[in-house]
């Protein structure tokens, strides 16, 4: 598969200059706190809208103002504060550039005003915003859809490399956000294990499918039970290898992807299965995270293992009160075969664990009650030891992508004793599902440093932070943040 490329980007170091009556096309001014507005060229019609509108300067760090130039252009003004956090700060650049792309521009120009000192990383912010907004995404319109941003071009500030890394986050974003909004029949596990080893060519990835009939031979029962459901067979864990010369260490990606999931015999209702597509958003930001580390030759080995499946019904499909043996021996009492995602997530774990990586993160959309417990404005993470847990909600305000952690006592392995097997799936109460699924998954890492994101903040109405689109590719910037923190 291709991935979709970004926008070009052109750099100036001047500021700046367009004709008195502005540029027949799309500018955002982005404006650093302190600087003097009176002296930014062109901001004679700003602080006329303002007056207009009856806002103060200091508004314009909240609430973007846009205006017509005499030349027939677009501008969109937005100051940007100096303690805003950078999630605050990527969602007003949003705000910002959102009525610029709605015209659906071939290009738009990006103007940064104010202290030399807090120029290039307003600059990294606006483009990376630009970039993620910009790309061209899923659409099955009749009628001609949305045309990508072809070019940016930036003033005021120059980079040494091009932003480098913020390029590679919106790729690996972007990436992301294209597989997880393709409808159930055109992704379908076999056809989404298809575009993962197009893919891995094109980057020159390692690859090794993990087939039904492969994981039969590895009792791979926990992964397989799932499986049970697709009378295709065409589900498996698909591992994918990123080695450098000179790797600083050794990390594992695990990602569910479960194409859809109609919650087996224990079947959703319309409400509830409605987006049920999105269930393989884990494997799909293990993949952009991947390509993220590959475009920037991060000096880290990666081992990135896909749990690939659909949950669906037919006769052969699991079912509530079966017991089941996972690749690592645990015998498994099945209490709701709507609780999919941990179960193909524990043999995947098995499997990463057995290369001993120095830890393991995973990405999955696991549990309702992360939602419930945050919404889908943040994200949860759990994990076997503190620090990295620590490590990771540090990495989420660097890039913006929030995230909460939960603690996993041991004592909550009360309420999966099982009579019948070694452990419980779930239970039926839904209390607490996401550390009950945290200790379940827990028994399959050995004593690898593992940490679980459970991505409440996958999908979001009307966008997230840096992204305006309603599925979000959260997990692909902290993950990044996450690898250099402990590589570092």
């Amino acid at each position: 598969m291709n991935v979709n490329p970004l926008a070009e980007l052109v750099e100036t170091k001047k500021d700046f200059s367009g004709s008195k009556n502005g540029i027949a096309g799309h500018v955002l001014h982005v404006v650093i706190e302190g600087a003097a507005l009176e002296s930014i060229s062109g901001s004679e019609r700003l602080l006329a809208a303002l007056k207009r509108k009856r806002m103060k300067s200091k508004e314009l760090a909240k609430s973007p103002v846009t205006c017509e130039n005499g030349a027939g252009g677009l501008e969109s003004w937005l100051v940007l504060a100096a303690k805003a956090s950078v999630f605050d700060r990527h969602a007003a650049l949003r705000k910002a550039l959102q009525p610029l792309l709605d015209e659906q521009p071939s290009e738009i120009h990006i103007a940064v005003h104010g202290a030399a000192a807090g120029r290039l990383p307003a600059a990294e912010a606006a483009v990376y915003v630009a970039w993620l907004n910009g790309t061209s995404l899923p659409s099955y319109k009749s009628k001609q859809s949305a045309q990508p941003l072809k070019k940016i071009y930036l003033h005021g500030c120059q980079s040494a490399d091009g932003f480098a890394r913020a390029r590679a986050l919106a790729e690996g974003n972007a990436l992301t956000r294209q597989l997880t909004m393709l409808p159930p029949n055109e992704l379908t596990p076999a056809s989404y294990r298809q575009r993962v080893a197009r893919l891995a060519r094109a980057e020159g990835w390692g690859i090794e499918e993990y087939d039904v009939k492969k994981l039969r031979k590895l009792r791979a029962g926990a992964f397989l039970a799932v499986a049970r459901g697709s009378q295709h067979e065409d589900a498996a864990i698909v591992h994918l290898s990123y080695a450098p010369k000179r790797a600083k260490g050794h990390y594992a990606l695990v990602g569910k992807g479960i194409c859809f999931d109609t919650g087996g015999h224990n079947l959703k209702p319309a409400r509830y299965m409605h987006n049920m597509h999105d269930d393989m958003n884990g494997s799909a930001v293990a993949l952009g995270l991947l390509l993220a580390a590959t475009r920037l030759k991060l000096p880290v080995r990666l081992d990135v293992w896909l749990a690939i499946a659909q949950n669906h019904l037919s006769p052969e499909a699991y079912t509530q009160n079966e017991v089941v043996t996972a690749l690592n021996g645990t015998t498994i009492e099945i209490v709701h075969t709507d609780a999919e995602g941990r179960m193909v997530l524990a043999d995947t774990l098995t499997l990463a664990a057995r290369a001993k990586p120095a830890a393991i993160i995973d990405f999955a959309t696991l549990t309702g009650s992360m939602t419930v417990a945050l919404g889908e404005r943040m994200s949860g993470v759990l994990a076997n030891r503190d620090a990295l847990a620590a490590q990771a909600v540090a990495a989420g305000l660097q890039c913006g992508e929030r995230v909460v952690a939960f603690p996993v006592p041991e004592d909550y392995d009360e309420a999966l004793e099982s009579k019948l097997a070694d452990i419980k799936q779930c239970t039926l109460d839904g209390e607490a599902d996401h550390i009950l699924a945290a200790r379940f998954l827990n028994r399959f890492v050995a004593d690898t440093p593992w940490l679980h994101v459970d991505l409440s903040a996958s999908r979001c109405k009307g966008g997230l932070g840096a992204v305006g689109s309603d599925i979000t590719g959260f997990g692909v910037g902290l993950g990044l943040g996450l690898l250099e923190r402990l590589t570092g």
